[in-house]
């Protein structure tokens, strides 16, 4: 879903790129529009952990179902690897000469 959704943005991106912006620029914003549905997934699952304790309870030996060191990591590591998820098609983009984005539509 996320190559999908830059690809479809290749042409605004070709647009900034030959306006002048600069690649970080480019890709700060290209980040940034996924960055709201990355947060909501997040919360979202740290509320359905806490709401699962008492099922997660048994499963679980030497932690507690609501060790906040261990939300706080896996909740680090899924921002991660959805942050390189969006990262790797938003640089694949930003290589796209502008003037054939341009004119791919």
């Amino acid at each position: 879903m996320t190559t999908y959704a830059v690809a479809r943005r290749t042409q605004e991106i070709g647009i900034r790129m030959a306006l002048g912006a600069n690649a970080a620029q480019v890709l700060r914003t290209v980040l940034g529009s996924f960055a709201p549905a990355i947060a909501a997934g997040i919360v979202i699952g740290l509320f359905s952990a806490w709401a699962a304790t008492g099922l997660l309870a048994h499963w679980l030996f030497g932690i507690a179902p609501t060790d906040p060191l261990t939300l706080a990591a896996v909740s680090a590591l899924l921002t991660t690897v959805a942050l390189l998820a969006c990262y790797l098609p938003a640089r694949r983009a930003l290589r796209v000469d502008p003037v054939i984005a341009l004119r791919a539509e």
